[in-house]
């Protein structure tokens, strides 16, 4: 029998596949994948610090755009890398849209609309979020070491595992937000938990479950 031969990947796409296999495995499978691993193996619990990417494609005009992944999957699989690291895309609309494994580093999306979004293991460190709207969405195990939320919205949002270390929180809504135990007492420990949501008129520190 003949055997059918596949085309080799493309440079992004394989970057993308290989981004998503370091994401999903275990530590241990990790480890044994690191040999030929594109991105340095991490574990996508929301404090991984160590991740590289390849270069921002400058060249390409419509990269700023919010694409909701096809897959439909909570592992941020997909089958090119969704970078939108660096873009300016305040006020922009992405409700509903699964945004899982985007790259969103130093970009702006203020006051964008999230609202029943899934963006589960985004890496965003440094990136703008204030006055974005979170409600109801799914943004588990991701990373925003250094973001700013100031104002945002997180009502009734699944936030487990995700990383807020460094983070400006300060006037967002967390209201009925899930939230594990452990990653409460670090959010508790963010000095910029406090203020007032301008739009709910919640109580930043209050809403988060933070009593003392």
């Amino acid at each position: 029998l003949s055997r059918m031969r596949l085309p080799p990947p493309t440079t992004g796409n394989l970057a993308a596949l290989t981004l998503s296999a370091a994401l999903c495995f275990t530590p241990l499978q990790q480890q044994a994948l690191h040999p030929v691993s594109f991105v340095p193996i991490a574990r996508a619990d929301g404090d991984t610090t160590k991740f590289k990417f390849p270069p921002i494609d400058r060249a390409n005009k419509d990269r700023c755009k919010f694409i909701s992944s096809a897959m439909g999957q909570a592992n941020a699989a997909r089958d090119s890398l969704y970078d939108l690291r660096e873009c300016k895309m305040a006020e922009a609309k992405a409700g509903g849209y699964d945004l899982s494994g985007a790259l969103m580093a130093q970009g702006d999306f203020s006051r964008t609309d999230f609202k029943e979004a899934q963006l589960s293991k985004v890496y965003a460190p440094g990136a703008l979020f204030d006055g974005a709207d979170f409600t109801n969405g799914v943004v588990d195990r991701a990373f925003f070491k250094g973001a700013s939320f100031r104002g945002a919205l997180f009502v009734n949002t699944v936030l487990s595992a995700s990383s807020f270390e460094d983070a400006d929180v300060e006037n967002a809504d967390f209201s009925e937000a899930y939230v594990g135990q452990f990653d409460q007492r670090k959010l508790c420990k963010n000095p910029t938990l406090k203020g007032e949501n301008p739009v709910t008129g919640a109580p930043t520190r209050e809403s988060a479950g933070c009593t003392q």
